[in-house]
């Protein structure tokens, strides 16, 4: 019973981190995919990977989605700077951090 009991508990802890990985990996690529698909000319494939890389160190997977829809949409970004919601502030104050971060070193 042990054993069963053993091996129950081991596949319910790697199925997690198996989605987690999931997750995270394609969060990875949010930021540099936006990036690479606005229409900014600035964009290129070095700048938007370590926009990228800076994002991964930075911003949590849902940040990154959030900040990615920026690219598409700017308005967005104002409307999330302006919002009096705590959830929004948090979030801004972790994406200006970035910005921040990224603009020093994605030169």
């Amino acid at each position: 019973m042990k054993i069963l009991t053993a091996a129950a508990v081991a596949a319910l802890l790697t199925v997690p981190a198996v989605i987690s990985s999931t997750q995270t990996a394609e969060a990875r690529s949010t930021i540099e995919r936006a990036c690479m698909n606005s229409d900014r000319r600035a964009a290129s494939k070095p700048l938007c990977n370590c926009i990228q890389r800076v994002a991964d160190q930075m911003l949590t997977p849902s940040d990154q989605r959030q900040a990615a829809k920026f690219f598409k949409d700017p308005q967005k970004a104002q409307d999330i700077r302006q919002s009096d919601r705590d959830q929004h502030e948090e979030f801004w104050r972790r994406y200006k951090a970035f910005g921040v971060s990224a603009g020093s070193i994605c030169q």
